[in-house]
């Protein structure tokens, strides 16, 4: 199984939120794979000094980078889904690349509708979990 997590599962982790950092723990002592799109970093990030439970859990995480190719494929499936968050969008996008290697992903997230419509606009399927 592989996790994807979305800006507000991040914001779970900074708060101690217990069911997130359970599920991460678990994934992590399972040896699964968790993923964080790196522009949903850069909205959780905010001051390093008062966020160790969240730095410790970001390095036992891949982050899933926000290059030149992702940044226009977002930008392209906001257009088909007549959205604008591409942020959002490189969630999504993360999403569809982990279903290429591993059948069965979860998006932990604090955005389901937003997300669950990226996802069918990409054909893409994942378990959704609300964070």
């Amino acid at each position: 199984m592989t996790l994807v997590l979305d800006a507000g599962a991040l914001i779970q982790v900074d708060r101690g939120n217990r069911e997130v950092l359970a599920a991460l723990d678990a994934a992590f002592d399972r040896g699964e794979a968790v993923h964080v799109p790196t522009g949903v970093i850069g909205q959780a990030w905010r001051n390093p000094d008062r966020q160790a439970l969240l730095s410790r859990t970001l390095n036992r995480c891949d982050e899933v980078d926000l290059d030149g190719a992702t940044a226009r494929a977002g930008g392209q499936l906001c257009g088909r889904a007549a959205t604008s968050d591409v942020i959002d969008a490189s969630v999504a996008l993360a999403v569809a690349r982990a279903r290429r290697s591993d059948e069965e992903v979860t998006l932990l997230t604090s955005d389901s509708d937003e997300l669950g419509m990226l996802l069918s606009v990409l054909d893409a399927r994942a378990r959704i979990v609300e964070v």
